[in-house]
């Protein structure tokens, strides 16, 4: 987001902030619901993002028009925190529109928070990655642009019915809708640093040829945190091609001490003899 269209979500995400510390998390849940289906209205109908982030409008004009549309449709706690999003300035449409996501996204976290779910709900969309990218059939499907969401979601439902709390299920579906204009995959990536940072955690992701036991994870994370100066969130994924090492990324940084790293790099050496 360019800094006009930062600086609005960043208002309206203070006033959810405010708003799901008093609420239950259920509440909340349905808010962020609401604010979910007005983000899928937006993505289909391209002439009402451009009226409702106009700058040739006043914003207490955007607001009045996203009233007269959806006053009585969804919750006035979500129409509340949606007038607020429409009556900043945005740099474009498109950018209201991943605003829109973006808060019904941190309300559905807000929701687990609220509850004390939110570290097992950044566990299990990790995990359900893990699962998708283990399986090329299912990641393809899941994936496939072409094939309705609803038809993809539907998938989704049946895989994590009775293995992943409801807001994990919903997270997924926003992914599956394509998430901040990112892939499945990306999309899924994104919810768990998301989650992660409401925690006030950073993510890291470590690759290994065998799973790592839970005391080298709690010092592996330890020596991070002291690193980043933050907590940190260790998720691991074993890969026995890396033969043995460690690979650890934490967002754009990357330190790869991995015995194929080392094997790749001799024969590269050998080859340019």
């Amino acid at each position: 987001m360019q800094a006009a269209s930062r600086e609005s979500y960043k208002i309206a995400a203070e006033r959810l902030d405010a708003y799901a510390r008093g609420a239950e998390p259920s509440a909340v849940a349905s808010t962020a619901d609401d604010i979910l289906s007005v983000a899928t209205l937006l993505r289909r109908e391209p002439r009402l993002r451009r009226a409702l982030s106009d700058p040739a409008r006043s914003g207490a004009d955007r607001s009045g028009l996203l009233g007269e549309m959806l006053r009585g449709k969804i919750g006035a706690e979500a129409l509340d925190l949606l007038a607020s999003l429409v009556s900043g300035r945005w740099s474009a449409p498109s950018e209201l529109l991943d605003g829109t996501e973006r808060l019904g996204v941190e309300a559905l976290l807000a929701s687990a928070d609220k509850a004390g779910d939110l570290g097992e709900v950044e566990d299990e969309l990790f995990r359900f990655g893990q699962v998708v990218s283990g399986q090329s059939a299912l990641s393809n499907a899941l994936s496939d642009p072409i094939a309705p969401v609803e038809r993809r979601a539907t998938l989704a439902r049946d895989l994590l019915a009775g293995q992943a709390r409801p807001v994990t299920v919903r997270l997924v579906e926003a992914a599956l809708g394509g998430f901040g204009g990112r892939s499945f995959t990306g999309a899924l990536t994104r919810l768990v640093e998301l989650a992660a940072d409401r925690r006030d955690r950073q993510v890291a992701y470590v690759t290994v040829a065998a799973p790592l036991s839970d005391e080298e994870e709690r010092r592996l994370g330890a020596r991070l945190s002291e690193m980043y100066g933050r907590e940190v969130s260790v998720k691991q994924t074993v890969n026995p091609e890396v033969l043995g090492g460690v690979s650890v990324r934490v967002g754009s940084d990357l330190y790869d001490g991995t015995v194929l790293r080392r094997l790749n790099e001799t024969r590269n050496a050998l080859a340019k003899r």
